[in-house]
């Protein structure tokens, strides 16, 4: 017999949620590719990566044999680039091990590159109708809320107890609606801080934190490490029709894309014009970039072996240049 706080959920999901690419196609493959989008990204910011990923890359076995730099050209805006990398490499085991098919198992599913207990759940559950939680930042916060548990989310020990109490009463019939419903009413109605819609909430009578006041203090999580400031100085260096860029390490931070070069110093007989191009802020997870950059216009490229020069159409077609350097977009073909 399903849990009637389960049952009253699944009503109202089924008249209230969002009609979303992933969900009229619910293919393992599909459901992966979107969760993995749609970590640390905004669901409208994913609906046309998504789109226009699996039209480029319709299968398993074509992101396993798409080339590194079309792949980042792809995901170009979409931030945390080793997402993208670590689909490519899950790809190819799934290729390898499991004949091109997602496994169903959540156990053989972790065993994959980029794959966690959240994504492990959700695929494992929304395409397999595996009896396994899918616990993310949305269903922890409207599970605090309803049990009004100050426990710091951060810790695992309190997803695992999470997982362990959803576990009771999911719907065996229906595991991936119940997933589905639980991070569709964190996403727009248990909303975070002092703007949850409590007057739209189906579980509003069965939510202690609403009944004793504490919302807007839940749920708890432990804070952040300040972010480290970086100063950066930019260049960008034009001659005639074509921008220069630098690949980054292969390693780090947007590993592996390209960006603007760093201020190096110029030959200045090579130079016909300089001019400040502006300032930008970038702030990744733990780095903050506080850029200022300076556009200089060449009488011939410079000798530097590690420059590409690239026009417009090229850089729009061909080349990954990290949504960090946005803010400059408009200075570099101008």
């Amino acid at each position: 017999m399903t849990h009637p706080m389960a049952q009253t959920l699944l009503r109202w999901y089924e008249q209230n949620k969002r009609d979303l690419p992933w969900r009229g196609s619910p293919t393992a493959y599909h459901i992966w590719v979107s969760e993995i989008m749609l970590q640390q990204t905004r669901v409208e910011a994913v609906k046309g990566y998504y789109a226009r990923f699996l039209a480029a890359l319709p299968t398993v076995e074509a992101l396993a044999a798409v080339d590194g730099d079309r792949l980042l050209k792809l995901w170009e805006g979409l931030g945390y680039y080793t997402r993208a990398r670590n689909l490519k490499v899950a790809a190819q085991v799934i290729v390898r091990e499991h004949d091109g098919a997602l496994p169903a198992s959540p156990e053989a599913l972790l065993k994959l590159p980029g794959i966690g207990l959240y994504t492990a759940g959700a695929i494992a559950s929304i395409a397999y109708g595996v009896p396994v939680p899918a616990v993310d930042g949305n269903v922890l916060r409207v599970c605090a809320r309803l049990s009004a548990d100050p426990t710091d989310i951060a810790l695992d020990q309190t997803k695992r107890g999470v997982a362990a109490r959803l576990l009771r009463i999911m719907p065996r019939d229906r595991p991936g609606d119940f997933n589905q419903a639980l991070m569709e009413l964190g996403a727009c109605v248990c909303l975070p801080g002092n703007s949850p819609r409590c007057d739209a909430c189906p579980l509003a009578a069965d939510c202690l934190a609403r009944a004793q006041g504490l919302i807007a203090g839940l749920p708890v999580k432990s804070p952040k490490r300040p972010r480290k400031v970086e100063q950066r100085r930019l260049l960008i260096l034009r001659f005639e029709d074509t921008l220069a860029l630098r690949r980054r390490p292969p390693k780090g931070l947007l590993a592996g894309l390209w960006e603007l070069p760093a201020a190096f110093e110029l030959p200045p007989e090579i130079i016909l014009s300089r001019q400040p191009a502006g300032q930008a802020v970038h702030v990744f997870t733990h780095i903050e970039w506080r850029m200022t950059a300076e556009r200089v216009v060449l009488r011939r490229p410079v000798e530097d072996g590690g420059l590409v020069w690239v026009t417009q159409e090229e850089l729009a077609r061909d080349y990954a240049l990290p949504s960090a350097f946005a803010g400059f977009r408009g200075k570099m073909f101008s």
